[in-house]
């Protein structure tokens, strides 16, 4: 059983980490790390005007399954925006916890990690990239946003 969780595939995806290391001046930074194991994920992007990744790095330390999906998210991620990061995210749970199919589109290669669902020990690790990065994004979204308070209090 635990021959086809790591498969020839995940750990050929777990061995290419593109974007690896950090980002000197980051937009925006995630982390998040897997209670149970102890895989952990930082995630720093920048973003251009249109708010999609223009600059990703990534600094994973997880087991294989953590950095196969770190593997697909770096050659997929850049010019990804919110939307696309949180759905990908969305579909990952849903494939992991309720036998969905799992990310289409850019993110589709994270379907490779399916057969984690039959290992609810592992969903953790296997999303640390991913809720990582839409940390991240949210982040940099965030700091880039108007200030609407001051703008409401001006108006009053």
């Amino acid at each position: 059983m635990i021959d086809d969780l790591y498969s020839a595939r995940i750990l050929a995806l777990a061995a290419n980490m593109p974007h690896a290391g950090r980002l000197a001046a980051p937009h925006g930074t995630g982390e998040r790390v897997a209670k149970l194991c102890g895989s952990r994920a930082v995630v720093d992007v920048t973003l251009d005007g249109a708010g999609q990744i223009e600059t990703f790095a990534q600094e994973v330390k997880a087991c294989a399954l953590g950095q196969a999906a770190a593997g697909v998210l770096g050659q997929a991620v850049i010019g990804a925006d919110v939307a696309e990061i949180r759905a990908a995210r969305d579909a990952m749970i849903d494939m992991l916890k309720s036998g969905g199919d799992g990310p289409s589109g850019r993110f589709e290669g994270l379907r490779a990690l399916k057969q984690v669902a039959d290992y609810p020990a592992r969903h953790a690790s296997t999303l640390v990239a991913v809720e990582a990065t839409l940390e991240a994004v949210e982040q940099a979204m965030a700091r880039r946003a108007p200030d609407t308070r001051t703008s409401l209090a001006g108006a009053a």
